[in-house]
């Protein structure tokens, strides 16, 4: 998409469902809830018969933000674990040989955090505190977690970037993340499959949606996979690895709230 340009309208007929990333995306970076504008677009577009998905990195979603959406489907941790409709749909874990090949690594005084549906469990250099989110999540030591458990692994170090390449060699069947703009010290791992492509996929699948009438949002390299199986693609800010996917570019994240009412006045007009 052309920078400098206002965004283009998306074409006619869409959309069926809408899927948002958050951090970037739907909510400022570690936000907890949508803007006024944003928020009341949501409403606009659900009372329309848009269907309105949640797809994010995050094992949580903010509570204020579901209040507000209210969505038809829920993707956390990359797309390791979807609910849709209140029940859960999918949720892939490693195995015992992936997660031992991914906690095998070589980043001396890394913050490691594993992820499971109920309780993070955490690994911290030599002298560090629990941060207060830790605290808030009931975290417990890495030794605790349950192996078979494990949904997604998150580790926080200056020298990502070189673990990844050599993980990517090793076991190129795992979804890493990160390790590069705009998370050049941090770095998520997945299971096989469990990416925000493949949540999209199955998402449109269980809503009986077809995939090309399905709209993503996102602004990072996890939603890389996501933008490209949507039928439209909105990026959001200005990451260059996202342009090639996206039919068109939000500048800010403060632009969305006035995009999606476009949205919903158009909607309402035909």
């Amino acid at each position: 998409p052309p920078t400098g340009r206002p965004p283009l309208p998306p074409p006619a007929g869409l959309p069926l469902l809408m899927a948002f990333d958050l951090d970037g995306t739907l909510i400022t970076e570690q936000g907890r809830e949508a803007d006024a504008a944003t928020a009341s677009a949501l409403a606009r577009l659900r009372a329309a018969g848009v269907k309105l998905a949640i797809i994010t990195g995050r094992d949580l979603a903010p509570d204020a933000v579901l209040d507000a959406m209210q969505p038809d489907a829920v993707a956390t941790n990359n797309g390791g674990r979807i609910v849709v409709n209140g029940e859960l749909h999918t949720e892939a874990r490693f195995t015992a040989a992936d997660l031992e090949a991914v906690l095998a690594h070589e980043l001396d005084g890394a913050r490691v955090v594993l992820f499971t549906a109920q309780r993070l469990f955490v690994d911290l250099p030599r002298g560090t505190q629990p941060e207060p989110w830790m605290i808030a999540r009931n975290s417990g030591p890495l030794s605790e977690a349950p192996a078979g458990d494990v949904l997604k692994v998150g580790f926080y170090h200056p020298q990502v970037a070189g673990f990844a390449g050599r993980l990517r060699q090793s076991h190129p069947h795992l979804v890493l993340t990160g390790a590069q703009p705009p998370y050049l010290s941090f770095l998520t791992i997945t299971p096989q499959g469990a990416h925000k492509g493949a949540a999209l996929t199955l998402i449109a699948d269980a809503l009986e949606l077809p995939h090309g009438r399905a709209v993503a949002f996102g602004d990072s390299d996890n939603d890389e996979a996501m933008l490209e199986v949507a039928g439209y693609a909105v990026q959001v800010g200005t990451l260059p690895l996202l342009a090639r996917h996206a039919h068109t570019r939000l500048e800010r994240q403060t632009d969305l709230g006035a995009y999606l009412n476009a949205w919903a006045d158009r909607l309402g007009r035909a």
